[in-house]
């Protein structure tokens, strides 16, 4: 199956997650057109169907966003666009970090997504792309670049949950808040 990216780092980890369940995955690099919505879920259901039409087969794709609680969510979708204009500055320190992967092979659609709470720690720490340094999970003694981010990020959550359904026929689970 291929994961659509333009984000090597993100197909590396996707690919390193699903490699442990057995699973292959190939890298399709590509931008794919973002929908604009404060909902994970329709912005990654939206790339799978670009990423269908672009590939042409199985395709898995996903979407993600650091939400603050102190400010109400946000910045949420817009996670890229925050980090591109203002960096990693921050005030009250509680957040999660959520994502959506979406999958898409011509006769069905699903949806998967996955949440790790955590808070802004008071300064960079170790080094990594995007929120990473500056992430620091519950329960976990470092930042998501100071740690095995594999086994404990809100992509590996979101990519397990893809998998069993995947790979056990079930459901996809309903959720409406992604």
């Amino acid at each position: 199956m291929w994961f659509v990216s333009s984000n090597e780092h993100k197909f590396g980890e996707a690919r390193r997650i699903l490699g442990r369940m057995g699973m292959e995955l190939y890298h399709h690099k590509a931008s794919l057109p973002e929908v604009q919505s404060h909902s994970l879920k329709d912005i990654a259901l939206a790339k799978a169907a670009s990423a269908r039409s672009l590939v042409g087969g199985a395709v898995l794709v996903e979407d993600d966003g650091l939400f603050i609680d102190s400010l109400k969510g946000f910045p949420g979708p817009y996670s890229s666009y925050v980090f591109d204009t203002i960096g990693n500055a921050g005030g009250d320190r509680a957040a999660s970090f959520r994502a959506v992967v979406a999958y898409a092979d011509g006769s069905r659609t699903a949806a998967f997504k996955g949440e790790v709470r955590g808070r802004i720690a008071d300064a960079v720490r170790g080094s990594g792309w995007g929120y990473d340094p500056v992430f620091i999970p519950d329960g976990a003694g470092g930042t998501f670049a100071q740690i095995d981010k594999d086994r404990l990020s809100h992509r590996g959550e979101a990519l397990a949950a893809f998998a069993r359904w995947y790979g056990g026929g079930q459901r996809p689970p309903d959720y409406s808040a992604a």
